[in-house]
């Protein structure tokens, strides 16, 4: 009771004030509602703190290139390997191969040094290679695709509109170094 009269004046005084509710153990009594009222409140004033950057359309943000956990000698010279190679299809047996590893292990050090599954970042590759494609080159989403190792546009169009929020030729019109005519 007393901790939601404080909330209350807190509330009036202040509209973003975060009132922690007292500890249990040390006042004594138990967390009842109104700590529950409290948290309910704090995180309403959180959520209204924190506003996302605008983006046309609903767009996610776009990060330049991924930031990789520094590898050391562990799997870099096979990533390099893939990433030199993406226009082709690459399997993990092919990466375990590259890497004297079995599958198994091969798949589980990966996870460990990279925190992903080799398909997810290769895809995460091959999508980076067609960003820098369609903001350097003016060739067609087809041949984009191809030359980032995705068998059709269609695929590229399915994972570029999963991971960024937007279809290849809206980034084009946004990011391209080059305007189209000019």
């Amino acid at each position: 009771m007393a901790c939601e009269a404080r909330w209350n004046r807190v509330r009036r005084r202040e509209a973003f004030a975060v009132f922690v509710p007292f500890d249990s153990s040390a006042s004594g009594s138990p967390r009842n509602e109104s700590g529950v009222k409290l948290a309910r409140g704090a995180n309403h004033v959180d959520r209204r703190l924190v506003v996302p950057p605008h983006r046309d359309g609903g767009q996610s943000q776009y990060v330049r290139t991924p930031i990789r956990r520094h590898t050391g000698a562990g799997l870099a010279a096979v990533m390099e390997w893939a990433v030199r190679r993406l226009r082709a299809p690459i399997t993990v047996q092919a990466l375990a191969r590259q890497a004297n590893m079995s599958e198994r292990t091969f798949a589980r050090r990966f996870h460990d040094e990279t925190g992903t599954t080799p398909h997810q970042w290769l895809t995460q590759q091959r999508l980076v290679a067609a960003q820098r494609s369609l903001e350097t080159t003016r060739d067609s989403i087809d041949e984009v695709a191809e030359a980032a190792g995705f068998d059709t546009a269609e695929t590229l169009r399915h994972h570029f509109r999963r991971v960024f929020g937007t279809t290849p030729t809206a980034y084009r019109n946004r990011f391209a170094l080059s305007k189209p005519g000019s």
